[in-house]
C-alpha cells in the first residue's frame, strides 16, 4: 500500500508498505480516503512539534471507509462500508484525566500522527470506539471535523457569554476553527493575524465584527481597545503557536478575563505576576477534543449550522503531495486548509 513518512524535518518518502494484519478485538480496517493536513504537520515538517520524534507518518484529520471489523469487538453502530471520521487520540482509560471524562488530555495520550504513526497510508487499523460515522457527510467533511474540535473544545473551555467582547489571535486552520465557533455564541468577535489575506478571508467568510493588523502590536494594541471602548477583550484566544504573541496575549484580556492558549509552542511563556494577578485574570490551556464534541460537530455541518465549503482550498493526490507540501507552506499561495486524496 502507498505510504507518505516524514523521514527528517523537510523530508518526506512515499514508498510501499504491507497492509496492516487483521485487526485486533474491538479494531477496524478502514480505508483512508482524505487526510487533512494540520498545523501540527507544518511544525513537524519544520521540526518545531514538541513530544515528536522520526521517521513518522502523519495523518491525523482523517476520512475513512469502514472495510473489515473484528468480530470479538464490540462494533456498536459502526458496520462495513460506513464513511467515518476518525477521533485520533488513543487514551488509556484508566488515568485520572479519564476517569474524569477527560480523555482528550489522558496522561498517557497517544496522538495519531504525532506520537504515533497516522493516516498518510492507505489503510490502517482503528480502535472502533474512535470512529465516528455519518450518512450524510462527505469524505472531505469527515476528514475537518476533527480540525473543527479543537477550536470547538476551546470556546467551551472559555464559557462564552452572549455579547461579551471576543478576540482571536491567529487566523490559521487552528485560530479559524476558535473563529467558527465563538461566532455561534452570538458575540463581538475581533480576529487579529499579520496576514491580510487571513483578515480579509475571516471578514468575507465569517462575518467577523473587527479584524486588526498584528504586524504592529503597539498599533493593534491601541485599535483593540478603541474597538472595546477601551474595556480590552474579556475572552481571548491564542492560536498563533508563537511565543511571542502568547506573552503579548496577556495585555491583550480585559480585567476579570480569561485567557486561552489553544497553540502550542516549544518555548516557555512568562507574564508579569503583579500585572496578571491585578486583572484577576483566568489562564486556560485547552488541548484536542473529546467525543461529544465530534458527535456535535458532525450534527451541526449535518444541519447546516456549520458551513465547511470555505475551508478547503488545496488539495493533492497521495502521489503528488510531496512535490506541493513546501507550496502549501507560502503565505502567497493562500493556502487555509490542504487535504491529502488516498
Amino acid at each position: 500500500m502507498k505510504t507518505i513518512t516524514l523521514t527528517n524535518p523537510g523530508k518526506f518518502a512515499l514508498s510501499d508498505t504491507a497492509a496492516p494484519e487483521t485487526p485486533a478485538p474491538g479494531e477496524a480496517l478502514v480505508r483512508v480516503r482524505r487526510v487533512g493536513v494540520c498545523g501540527t504537520d507544518l511544525h513537524a515538517y519544520r521540526g518545531r512539534q514538541p513530544f515528536f520524534t522520526y521517521p513518522r507518518i502523519l495523518g491525523h484529520e482523517l476520512g475513512v471507509e469502514v472495510l473489515a471489523l473484528n468480530s470479538a469487538g464490540n462494533a456498536g453502530e459502526i458496520k462495513i462500508g460506513d464513511q467515518c471520521c476518525v477521533e485520533p487520540y488513543l487514551n488509556c482509560g484508566k488515568c485520572i484525566a479519564c476517569r474524569r471524562g477527560r480523555t482528550n488530555c489522558c496522561v498517557s495520550l497517544k496522538t495519531l500522527g504525532v506520537h504515533t504513526d497516522g493516516g498518510m497510508r492507505e489503510i490502517i487499523r482503528i480502535p472502533i470506539n474512535k470512529l465516528h460515522k455519518s450518512e450524510k457527510l462527505s469524505l472531505d467533511q469527515l476528514a475537518l471535523v476533527e480540525t473543527l474540535g479543537i477550536g470547538a473544545h476551546a470556546v467551551d473551555r472559555a464559557k462564552l457569554d452572549a455579547g461579551e467582547s471576543v478576540l482571536v489571535i491567529g487566523a490559521g486552520p487552528i485560530g479559524l476553527s476558535a473563529v467558527q465557533f465563538a461566532r455561534l455564541a452570538n458575540v463581538k468577535l475581533i480576529v487579529m493575524d499579520v496576514s491580510p489575506a487571513r483578515l480579509d478571508f475571516c471578514q468575507k467568510q465569517f462575518k467577523i465584527d473587527k479584524a486588526i493588523s498584528a504586524s504592529n502590536i503597539e498599533k493593534a494594541f491601541e485599535e483593540l481597545k478603541a474597538a472595546t471602548n477601551g474595556d480590552l477583550p474579556t475572552a481571548v484566544f491564542d492560536a498563533t503557536g508563537n511565543a511571542n504573541s502568547m506573552m503579548n496575549a496577556f495585555r491583550c484580556t480585559a480585567h476579570s478575563g480569561r485567557l486561552v492558549f489553544v497553540g502550542l509552542v516549544l518555548n516557555d511563556i512568562t507574564f508579569n505576576d503583579p500585572d496578571f494577578h491585578r486583572r484577576e485574570l483566568t489562564l486556560l490551556a485547552t488541548r484536542n477534543s473529546t467525543a461529544s464534541d465530534f458527535k456535535r460537530i458532525m450534527g451541526l455541518i449535518e444541519s447546516g449550522v456549520v458551513d465547511t465549503t470555505p475551508w478547503i482550498t488545496h488539495r493533492a493526490h497521495a502521489t503528488e503531495m510531496i512535490g506541493q507540501f513546501d507550496g502549501w507552506l507560502k503565505p502567497e499561495n493562500g493556502c487555509i486548509k490542504a487535504v491529502v486524496e488516498f
